[in-house]
């Protein structure tokens, strides 16, 4: 099976409602339970993906429900401006194993590198019982950056810590200095006019 990306838009929110409850009935599965995947929080989700930064999806082959998706966002305040953080992916639990989160990812990192040179790093944690998942993030890139020490309440009377890692952009170029560069070739060509 040949599966493609592509941009997220607006009208993909009730799909990715769907596809996000099927996802947070997984114990692991994403931080969110099902009872806190609400319209509101996909679309504002959405909103900051496609306003802020990037939302990837993976359409079912000739169907019609969205099977992956990935986004990640900038944050406020303007110090942060040259990161991606907030990400988050999904992959209905029927095609998982099979190469979607892989695709979404390289898909993502290829597009920052080609496409967002203002981004240096792109941010995300994963708990610390999810082995396969920071190997998996590793083997893209990724290194890890601490330990957040029983930052997750497994509601069992455990804890267990987050691990942020991050990813780095080798076609970053940081905006301020391609800013002053061009003013300093108009002040140098000013110069020898």
């Amino acid at each position: 099976m040949s599966y493609t990306t592509r941009f997220a838009n607006l009208t993909d929110k009730e799909n990715l409602l769907e596809l996000y409850k099927r996802v947070s009935k997984i114990i692991g599965g994403i931080a969110r339970t099902e009872s806190e995947i609400t319209e509101t929080y996909i679309i504002n989700n959405l909103k900051k993906s496609i306003n802020n930064g990037i939302c990837l999806v993976i359409d079912q082959p000739n169907g019609d429900k969205i099977i992956a998706e990935i986004h990640c966002y900038k944050l406020p305040p303007s110090v942060f401006d040259h990161i991606l953080s907030e990400l988050t992916i999904v992959v209905d639990p029927e095609y998982q194993n099979q190469g979607l989160g892989t695709l979404l990812f390289n898909s993502l990192l290829k597009h920052i590198e080609n496409n967002r040179t203002d981004i240096l790093r792109v941010e995300l944690i994963a708990r610390e019982s999810n082995v396969k998942a920071i190997t998996f993030y590793e083997k893209l890139g990724f290194k890890i950056e601490g330990r957040f020490e029983r930052r997750i309440d497994n509601k069992t009377e455990n804890f267990e810590a987050d691990i942020p890692m991050a990813w780095f952009n080798k076609n970053y170029t940081p905006q301020n200095i391609t800013a002053m560069t061009a003013d300093s070739l108009s002040a140098e060509s000013t110069r020898i006019c």
